[in-house]
C-alpha cells in the first residue's frame, strides 16, 4: 500500500502545528520589519537635519558654486580672517567651516582647502564638497590655459558597439546584463533554499530518531516512502512559512508606512543616494529603461519552466542527502563531518556560475558543469538566459532526475539502517556497509 500521501500530510501538519514553527513564522517578519522601521525612522530623522556650513573663500573663485540645498545651508563669509571665521562658526553652531586659501595658481588653490569642524564630518558631505570644488577648478584651469570648454565638450565621442549573431539576431550590452542578473539571482536563490530547508529536513529526521517515534512508523512504512514523505512534507511547510513571511512582511511594511509616518522607500544610505542622483542623469536613465526592456525580451517562458524544473529537482536531490545524514547520526553536532561533501558542490557551482558562466557561458567548463547533476541546477540556471539549446536543457534535466532517483535509492538504504542506530557515531566506512545491506 502506498502510504506516501499520508506521510506527506503528517509531516506537513506536524511542522505547521509546531509551536516554534508558528512563533517564528509570525515573529520573524515582525522583528525584521520592526528593525527596518527603527532604522528608517532614525535615517529619516538624520536626513531631516539641516546642516549649516560656513564658507570663507579667500581665492574669490568658488564662492558662487555653493548653493543652498534641502539639507545644507551655506553661510558665506567675507572680509574676515581665518581666526575670526573659526570663532564665528563656533559661536553660530555651524556644522563646519570650509576655508579656501588664496594662491598664485589654480593648482595651488586645490592644495590649500581645509574643513574645520567640532566632530568628524560626514563622508558624504566631504565628498559632495570635493566634487563641487574639483569640477569648478577644473573648468577654471582649462579656461586659464586656453582650452575652449564648449569645443572640448563637443569633441567627446560616445561609442556604442552593436551586437548581432550570425543568424541576424540583435543583442546589446543591456541584454547581456539582464541575462547575467537573472542567472545569478536564480542560482543564488536555489543555493540559499537548499541550505535553509535542507537543514530543516535533516533536523526533522534527527528529532524523530531521538524521540524513538520512528521505530513505530518504520514497522509499517517502506523507508523510501518515509524519506520522500518527510522531504516533500517538510518542503511544503518551508514554502508555507516563506509565503507567510512574504505576505505578513508586506502588510507590516504597509502599516509602518501608513500609521507610523515612516517612508521606508526613503531609507537610503549615502551609496543609494548617490545611485539615485546618478539615475537622474537622462543618459543613465535611458540605459536603465533599455535594461528593463531587455529583461522582457528574454525567453521568459523557457526561463520560468526551466527555473521551476531545475529548482525542484536540484532541491530534492540535495534534500535526500540531508535526510540520509539525519538518519545516520544521533545529534546535529555529528553532522559536521558529513556536511562538507554536500556543501562543496554547491559552493563550486556558485563560483563556476559567477566566474566562468559570466565570462564564457558556452565554454567547455560551463557546459560540462551544467551536465554534472550536483552542479547543474545552479550552473544551468545561470547559462539558460544566454541561450542554451533545448536538447542540452533536456539532457541535463534527465541526468539530474536520474541521479535524484539513484541518490534516493542509496539514501533510503542509509535511512533504513541508520534510523534505528543509536549511541554510535557512524563513519564513512560503516555507511558504505549500510548501503550494501
Amino acid at each position: 500500500m502506498n502510504h506516501l500521501p499520508l506521510i506527506i500530510k503528517r509531516e506537513y501538519l506536524t511542522k505547521v502545528r509546531n509551536k516554534s514553527f508558528i512563533i517564528m513564522s509570525f515573529l520573524s517578519p515582525i522583528i525584521m520589519i520592526g528593525l527596518i522601521s527603527v532604522v528608517a525612522y532614525l535615517s529619516q530623522v538624520n536626513n531631516d537635519k539641516v546642516r549649516v556650513i560656513s564658507v570663507l573663500d579667500n581665492s574669490g573663485l568658488l564662492l558662487d558654486i555653493f548653493e543652498n540645498t534641502e539639507h545644507i545651508t551655506y553661510h558665506k563669509l567675507q572680509d574676515l580672517t581665518l581666526e575670526e571665521a573659526r570663532v564665528l562658526a563656533v559661536e553660530s553652531s555651524s556644522y563646519g567651516l570650509l576655508h579656501i586659501e588664496k594662491a598664485n595658481s589654480i593648482k595651488n588653490i586645490s592644495k590649500g582647502i581645509k574643513f574645520y569642524s567640532e566632530e568628524s564630518p560626514s563622508i558624504k558631505v566631504i565628498s559632495d564638497l570635493k566634487h563641487k570644488i574639483q569640477k569648478e577648478l577644473t573648468i577654471q584651469n582649462r579656461i586659464h590655459i586656453g582650452i575652449d570648454i564648449e569645443k572640448l565638450k563637443g569633441s567627446e565621442i560616445d561609442v556604442t558597439i552593436l551586437q548581432e549573431n550570425f543568424e541576424g539576431e540583435k543583442t546589446s550590452e543591456s541584454d547581456s546584463l539582464a541575462k547575467l542578473v537573472f542567472g545569478i539571482a536564480a542560482g543564488y536563490l536555489l543555493f540559499m533554499f537548499i541550505i535553509i530547508y535542507g537543514n530543516m529536513i535533516m533536523r526533522s529526521v534527527i528529532e524523530e530518531k531521538t524521540s524513538r517515534i520512528i521505530e513505530v512508523i518504520i514497522s509499517s512504512v517502506k523507508p523510501i516512502q518515509l524519506m520522500l514523505g518527510k522531504i516533500i512534507g517538510t518542503s511544503l511547510a518551508g514554502i508555507t512559512q516563506f509565503a507567510i513571511w512574504l505576505i505578513l512582511g508586506s502588510v507590516l511594511m504597509f502599516v509602518a508606512s501608513m500609521f507610523l509616518g515612516i517612508d521606508l522607500a526613503e531609507m537610503q544610505s549615502p551609496q543609494q543616494q548617490m545611485l539615485q542622483q546618478t539615475m537622474e542623469n537622462p543618459e543613465i536613465n535611458f540605459k536603465a529603461q533599455q535594461m528593463l526592456a531587455s529583461f522582457f525580451n528574454m525567453p521568459l517562458t523557457n526561463l520560468i519552466i526551466a527555473f521551476v524544473l531545475f529548482f525542484v529537482c536540484g532541491y530534492l536531490l540535495y534534500s535526500s542527502l540531508y535526510a540520509a545524514i539525519g538518519a545516520a547520526v544521533d545529534n546535529e553536532t555529528d553532522t559536521q563531518q558529513f556536511m562538507m561533501p554536500i556543501i562543496m558542490p554547491l559552493i563550486l557551482a556558485v563560483y563556476i556560475g559567477i566566474f566562468t558562466v559570466i565570462e564564457d557561458p558556452h565554454g567547455t567548463v560551463s557546459t560540462v558543469f551544467s551536465f554534472i547533476p550536483f552542479t547543474s541546477p545552479v550552473v544551468m540556471l545561470m547559462r539558460i538566459p544566454f541561450g542554451v539549446p533545448i536538447w542540452q536543457q533536456l539532457i541535463s534535466l534527465l541526468i539530474l532526475i536520474g541521479t535524484f532517483i539513484l541518490i534516493v535509492w542509496f539514501a533510503a538504504k542509509i535511512y533504513r539502517v541508520g534510523i534505528l542506530m543509536y549511541g554510535k557515531k557512524p563513519s564513512y566506512k560503516e555507511i558504505i556497509k549500510w548501503i550494501r545491506y
